[in-house]
């Protein structure tokens, strides 16, 4: 999986519109291996990223669980202590 496509479900707040847009640009843009489109698939690509992010929105307004919304600063914080201990502390 993309290291840049982060998990947007179950959080409070829910994700943005924005956020969902992001995410949807780099899945597109990791199947395509493209990080611009030449101007004669700019097309194709933007409609690409358009379906994606609204299948993506539709599923995040589906999903249904019991557990508690994730906390964005707790992840956060996680997040940074998964990363020194892999690649050290940085000064």
């Amino acid at each position: 999986m993309c290291r840049n496509i982060k998990t947007l479900y179950n959080f409070d707040p829910p994700a943005t519109t924005d956020e969902v847009n992001a995410s949807a640009l780099q899945f597109v843009r990791k199947l395509s291996g493209m990080n611009k489109p030449s101007k004669a698939n700019e097309e194709t690509f933007d409609l690409a990223v358009e379906r994606v992010a609204a299948a993506a929105q539709e599923m995040l307004n589906t999903l249904i669980t019991t557990a508690s919304p994730r906390d964005r600063e707790t992840e956060a914080k996680r997040a940074r202590e998964r990363s020194a201990l892999r690649f050290g502390r940085v000064a």
